[in-house]
């Protein structure tokens, strides 16, 4: 299909979309995976009602057509932008009577005299456009130290029931805190009228401010709160206004979680924050491979469908994760792993939620995210799944490994990667002291086996060096510093200052609860922080020691086959799948033999098949994107 074709395609499926709200009996919600912009990558929390309504205006001036229609804002849009608020701050929100977070007057002036988001949606609207916002779980700390009242909306006052007045304080579980906003927010007693009563008042509250789209961050992953979940898509599913329902982030997400929350929502995300590092691309293949196979891409979801989300596209201009500042930085990925990224997202049919600045929007990037072939396989493709029947040779003279090449500092503090789990975990259980000398001891991970560390991964243990005085002997006793081995002036860090800190890191050592760790006899290593518990994360750093990877879906029917090569490796890989082996695979496809019309998307080039055979050279962290038709059997 030409590229004015598809456009045409766009504008005609937008156009649809627009009348009655429906296909006859076809769901109304996400019937093709939501795609659209959102403010996180680029402004952190810090976006103004100007900047967020400029890039808007370039969605809907450059981007509607090719589908794009929800503009969301990310987080903490309630709180004041002054010295001393940053992500897990406490004290700084804007809310209402009633507990209720209201946009910053500062920074959005339109919410002034209780209007909220309803001026900016009118003008999101108007440029024909869906207005999205990020909320939290459960309610806010500081709603519960102020002790707010609750709005029984049904009755229109404050929620009574057995005689009294309910409050915050009743209602919020503070043994329940999101993990990586621990002064933030708390979970919900949703088995109170009401727990149920303030869920209730939000979710009106937003629909009457016009919002289409909301994501809800901390109730999945590691952060399940299936009860809040299910409660929220109840509300949604009885307001007159229809809300598309997100949920975030994933980590640790299975299929088997998925299946607890699909049928409740409409996306959500599989992986832990995604941003511009090779490192952060990698696992998506894994868990997009698992759930496609379990049938998850585009089961039915809340009055309509869902899809599992591999995160924002962190491409053009950004911020840095967790920034109390804008956009001010080109993205690090290089332009072969950008194409891997959209490649991997448009095959395993996540939603494309844009994350850059667009006022700097370069042709680079807009190239990529409006590339008519990648939306339309992302839209309109079937059968997608991982297609393991590949071949793969080195290019002579490449480095194939990827610790055979020099590596950077990050590299050195950044791997492999540590994650936080319960401190029930029967993966996290596994640590161990062992001892090189009569001064050095070391704490080792003993879950190897499988990957590729030979020896345990070991860190050096270093009691914190404080003196216990009566004030201090409570905190640090039994607290421990964990040094990199090939650092020693660098210990590990569970950041909470990141809105992802699942994954650990290294930085200078220094006081700071992030930094102490206790190991238990039970063979746990717990944060003093967070009071999760540390594991390492073995298959991801087993997948980023590279490897081949390949995907394929049809269109048109089966009268179209799509074929995506990935090249995981630090060197040049030639890829090759035989066209038997993608008969077999996609067996209603018309693949009747070796004779195809073979393109491939990245290069423009047009490429035949030999002898039952497609093969290319695939660039170090690149990919391949073969689009085959007219396919008939080989002569004889």
């Amino acid at each position: 299909m030409s590229g004015l074709k598809f456009l045409f395609l766009s504008l005609l499926l937008s156009a649809c979309r627009g009348l009655s709200g429906s296909y006859g009996k076809e769901p109304i919600h996400a019937r093709s995976p939501p795609r659209g912009w959102n403010s996180y990558d680029s402004f952190s929390w810090i976006i103004s009602e100007e900047e967020f309504l400029q890039n808007a205006e370039i969605v809907s001036s450059r981007l509607h057509a090719y589908g794009y229609e929800y503009v969301v804002v990310d987080y903490l849009w309630y709180r004041r932008k002054v010295d001393g608020a940053y992500a897990d701050s406490l004290g700084f929100d804007v809310i209402d009577e009633w507990g209720r977070m209201q946009p910053d007057p500062e920074r959005w002036p339109s919410s002034k005299g209780g209007k909220g988001f309803t001026e900016i949606a009118n003008k999101v609207h108007s440029m024909g456009l869906k207005f999205g916002i990020h909320v939290m779980r459960g309610i806010s700390t500081q709603a519960v130290n102020a002790n707010t009242p609750i709005l029984d909306t049904r009755k229109g006052g404050p929620y009574q029931e057995s005689g009294r007045e309910w409050r915050a304080q009743d209602i919020g579980i503070k043994e329940r805190p999101c993990p990586w906003m621990k002064n933030g927010f708390m979970g919900v007693n949703t088995n109170s009228g009401a727990g149920r009563a303030f869920l209730r008042s939000l979710y009106e509250q937003y629909a009457e401010w016009g919002v289409d789209f909301v994501k809800h961050d901390c109730v999945f992953g590691d952060d399940l709160d299936r009860e809040e979940v299910s409660f929220v898509s109840e509300v949604l599913n009885k307001l007159s206004r229809p809300i598309v329902y997100s949920l975030s982030p994933g980590t640790s997400v299975t299929p088997a979680m998925a299946r607890q929350v699909n049928g409740l929502v409409n996306m959500y995300r599989v992986t832990a924050d995604d941003w511009d590092s090779w490192r952060d691309i990698v696992p998506h293949f894994n868990i997009s491979r698992d759930l496609a196979a379990a049938k998850m891409i585009g089961s039915g979801g809340l009055q309509g469908k869902s899809w599992p989300d591999l995160d924002m596209l962190p491409l053009g201009w950004l911020t840095d994760p967790g920034s109390n500042e804008g956009p001010h930085r080109m993205c690090n990925l290089t332009l072969d792993e950008q194409r891997t990224q959209v490649t991997l997202w448009a095959m395993a049919k996540s939603p494309l939620m844009f994350g850059g600045d667009l006022r700097k929007l370069d042709d680079t990037t807009y190239n990529l995210i409006t590339n008519p072939t990648i939306l339309r396989i992302n839209s309109f493709s079937s059968d997608n799944m991982e297609f393991p029947h590949i071949t793969s040779s080195e290019v002579h003279g490449m480095k194939q490994n990827i610790y055979s090449r020099d590596l950077t500092e990050e590299d050195t503090l950044h791997r492999p990667d540590f994650g936080l789990t319960s401190c029930g975990d029967s993966r996290a259980n596994v640590w161990s002291v062992k001892t090189l000398s009569q001064d050095v001891e070391q704490i080792c991970w003993e879950a190897n086996s499988g990957n590729k560390f030979e020896d345990p991964l070991c860190l050096v243990k270093r009691n914190l060096l404080v003196a216990l005085d009566e004030q201090t002997i409570d905190k640090y006793q039994g607290k421990l510093h964990l040094l990199a081995s090939d650092r020693r002036d660098f210990c590990l860090d569970a950041s909470p200052k990141r809105k992802e800190f699942k994954r650990g890191s290294f930085s200078p050592c220094r006081l700071d609860e992030n930094q102490m760790w206790e190991l238990n006899s039970n063979g746990t290593l717990r944060n003093s922080y967070s009071g999760l518990c540390a594991v390492v994360d073995s298959e991801k750093a087993s997948a980023v020691s590279g490897g081949v990877r390949s995907w394929i879906a049809t269109g048109k029917g089966g009268r179209i086959i799509y074929v995506a090569f990935f090249n995981l490796e630090d060197g040049k890989r030639v890829i090759s799948a035989k066209i038997s082996d993608l008969a077999t695979a996609l067996p209603r496809a018309h693949l009747k033999g070796a004779s195809c019309k073979c393109g491939e998307v990245w290069s423009g080039k047009d490429f035949g098949v030999v002898n039952d055979s497609m093969s290319m050279e695939v660039e170090a962290h690149g990919c391949a994107l073969f689009v085959l038709n007219y396919c008939s059997p080989r002569r004889r």
